[in-house]
């Protein structure tokens, strides 16, 4: 670790005592002993919990144009808008690098939609990249310096399972644009910074390990898939990595919702946690999500904190917090785990 990483557990919890605070107070007695209850393992350490895009504050935000918009432009426009656009996120990239930074943040989320029509045919957002290739490259030597871990999820359209060839190419088109950008911010072609997406079009198990098997090693060294509740569960997700030889992102959430469970401390959380981790060349890399539901446990929609966790999440190095209040969620759960030490 970092020599500027390596804080007090005093420091950490007075650098973020007003989110905790804050954090704390839209909790319920209940919610609280959700988490103070759970049984600790003496192993336990402090995982490295991850910032999902954007803060709740306005500390970290990013902009962005509509396809529908950016076509009415003339190419002049196109260019001015889309270079003073690019230029305002990676200053936002930096200022997340920053915020992660102060708040002893190791694992950053980016948007997929950092650089947005940088893959159209009239190619302007794509040259604008490549002229500032020599700024994107510091976020990756930022990042390095700092200790922190930068991953990507591209959005819902990545179908590598699909049946129609427009919507695979598409899908491949897509993956290779954020390989693109990924090369160009100076992050490694392995998983330590990944590309995470689903399985996509159900029953379709074989297509989607063939068209894996396929991609270009410049897409493959970064892709993960996750499980899902709907298309493909952890234990199918898990054939496909082990066929296609790449490791399996696990959500606790969306295994409980469904194999319909009513707790994170079923049996199978805790096994395909572990089948999980075996799919990962490099073990300490093992990437795992947890979320909440908002309303009961298996609301498929996002709690604002987090206030149950599955007990083997104690054994997890790197865990991505999916929950509306982004970091004050992050610092709630930083808080009771040092408390619990």
């Amino acid at each position: 670790m970092k020599e500027g990483l390596k804080t007090s557990i005093f420091t950490q919890h007075s650098a973020l005592s007003s989110q905790v605070r804050l954090a704390f107070a839209k909790m319920t007695t209940i919610q609280c002993q959700n988490l103070a209850n759970q049984q600790r393992s003496p192993q336990t350490i402090l995982p490295n919990l991850g910032l999902v895009c954007i803060t709740v504050s306005q500390q970290v935000r990013f902009k962005t144009i509509t396809r529908t918009r950016y076509l009415k432009l003339s190419l002049e426009e196109r260019e001015s808008t889309l270079r003073l656009l690019y230029q305002n996120n990676l200053q936002r990239l930096h200022d997340a690098l920053t915020f992660c930074e102060a708040n002893q943040i190791r694992l950053y989320r980016m948007p997929s939609g950092l650089f947005p029509m940088n893959d159209l045919e009239d190619k302007i957002g794509e040259n604008i990249l490549e002229e500032m290739s020599a700024d994107l490259s510091q976020i990756g030597q930022r990042a390095t310096a700092l200790g922190i871990r930068m991953v990507l999820h591209p959005d819902q359209f990545v179908v590598l399972s699909s049946d129609s060839p427009e919507v695979l190419q598409n899908s491949i088109n897509i993956l290779a644009r954020h390989t693109r950008d990924l090369d160009l911010l100076g992050l490694p072609r392995s998983t330590w910074s990944l590309m995470n997406i689903h399985g996509g079009k159900s029953q379709r198990a074989e297509q989607l390990i063939k068209v894996i098997l396929q991609l270009p090693e410049s897409i493959k060294s970064r892709l993960t898939l996750e499980n899902d509740e709907y298309a493909y569960s952890s234990s199918e997700i898990l054939a496909v990595c082990q066929e296609a030889e790449i490791p399996l992102v696990f959500d606790a959430h969306h295994h409980i919702c469904h194999e319909n469970l009513d707790s994170y401390n079923e049996p199978s959380v805790a096994t395909m946690f572990e089948a999980a981790r075996e799919t990962w060349t490099n073990p300490d890399w093992q990437l795992v999500h947890i979320s909440n539901g908002e309303t009961a446990f298996k609301d498929r929609k996002h709690s604002d904190l987090i206030t149950d966790m599955p007990d083997i999440y104690h054994q997890a190095l790197w865990i991505e917090v999916e929950a509306k209040r982004k970091e004050e969620a992050i610092a709630h759960l930083r808080n009771w785990w040092l408390m619990g030490q």
